[in-house]
């Protein structure tokens, strides 16, 4: 058996305890699908950074790159990161223009 704590701002009258629950495994599913995608597109579990702020940068850059892709359609991030590797060029597209 696991316990967990959570902190919310809510007043006691805001939210049930089924309320709470509900927003506990909510964000917990959302958690869990960014993690799942991570994990299986870039292997993120076998990853060797792990000391400092490396862990971190990694990931940041890891959301950037599913972001990106996502936000030009891709709706599966394995081919459309092999798609990348092959063309690199193509990448570039993907970024925001800046003035």
């Amino acid at each position: 058996m696991e316990t967990a704590c959570y902190l919310t701002d809510l007043p006691p009258t805001a939210a049930t305890p089924a309320d709470l629950a509900e927003l506990i495994q909510g964000h917990w599913a959302i958690e869990n699908r960014l993690h799942l995608i991570r994990d299986v597109a870039f292997d993120e579990d076998r990853h060797r950074a792990r000391t400092g702020n490396a862990p971190q940068n990694f990931a940041i850059l890891r959301n950037t790159a599913i972001t990106l892709h996502r936000q030009h359609g891709a709706t599966h991030i394995r081919p459309a990161l092999r798609a990348g590797n092959r063309r690199p060029e193509r990448l570039l597209n993907l970024l925001p223009e800046t003035t």
